[in-house]
């Protein structure tokens, strides 16, 4: 990020990154990933979305939040369950299609 800082979102009115938070922000996060090739089609079919992807959604009131596909599956065995944290602590839940996908990413030789 220091080095191609330019290319990331300026919403915070920094001139530089900041160490202390910039690799928590969620836009922070998505530019990285897309710029790490890692970007893959956002669907409403549950089966394109494998354990250790990662989702981005858009929250109420423009919040975006962020979370990784588990390999346990619902009760129903229907899609992954999802590991992430709105507060409450670390959870793991079918929230899947919950909230609008706006980034869906994979790392390794699948994406």
């Amino acid at each position: 990020m220091r080095t191609h800082f330019s290319q990331y979102p300026h919403a915070w009115g920094l001139r530089g990154p900041d160490k202390n938070i910039d690799h928590r922000r969620i836009p922070n996060l998505m530019t990285f990933f897309k710029r790490s090739g890692a970007s893959i089609p956002v669907t409403n079919h549950a089966a394109d979305y494998q354990p250790g992807d990662i989702i981005c959604w858009l929250l109420r009131r423009g919040l975006k939040h962020i979370g990784i596909v588990s390999k346990q599956k619902t009760a129903e065995h229907k899609r992954y369950l999802i590991i992430h944290n709105i507060g409450s602590g670390q959870m793991i839940e079918d929230v899947l299609f919950a909230y609008p996908i706006i980034g869906h990413y994979r790392f390794g030789s699948d994406n």
